[in-house]
């Protein structure tokens, strides 16, 4: 069974993972290798479908394969989605987890919350977002990511 201890861990993974991606912005090669490797290990690309849906994406609002993700995560020349700005070179300070819930059985789970996002001026910005991992080789890694602003009645 997977446990709550578990799912906490691989968000702290998470978390930390595109903070440092951020860190490496001004250092475009290096910055792309650790994405590459940070998709690798938090999500389960290599174990079949993901299902992506980033928050800041408006016209091509799915992301399916590991070169979508990485177009969103940090953009660049060669990103497969024209919209994407680079979401983890923003950069940001602090992220975290406030979990309204998990649901966890032998080899997924599924969490779902709230979480915040910190950047260089002290500013947070509030994401919902829900989250769904699959043990794969026992490394809990990530196969559903659902992330939305929050509904915004005056937009």
């Amino acid at each position: 069974m997977i446990t709550k201890q578990q799912v906490l861990d691989a968000q702290k993974k998470w978390a930390d993972g595109v903070i440092k991606i951020g860190s490496l912005k001004d250092s475009r090669s290096e910055c792309e290798i650790y994405t590459s490797d940070f998709l690798d290990n938090r999500y389960s690309f290599e174990a079949g479908p993901v299902l992506f849906k980033p928050t800041k994406c408006e016209l091509q609002q799915f992301r399916s394969t590991k070169i979508d993700a990485v177009s969103y995560f940090i953009a660049g020349d060669h990103r497969s989605c024209q919209e994407d700005q680079g979401f983890a070179i923003q950069p940001w300070t602090k992220i975290r987890f406030e979990n309204t819930g998990f649901i966890l059985e032998t080899s997924r789970a599924i969490a779902m919350g709230n979480y915040f996002f910190t950047d260089l001026d002290g500013n947070e910005a509030k994401v919902e977002y829900t989250f769904g991992y699959k043990l794969v080789d026992e490394v809990l890694k990530i196969d559903l990511h659902h992330s939305s602003f929050p509904y915004n009645p005056n937009a």
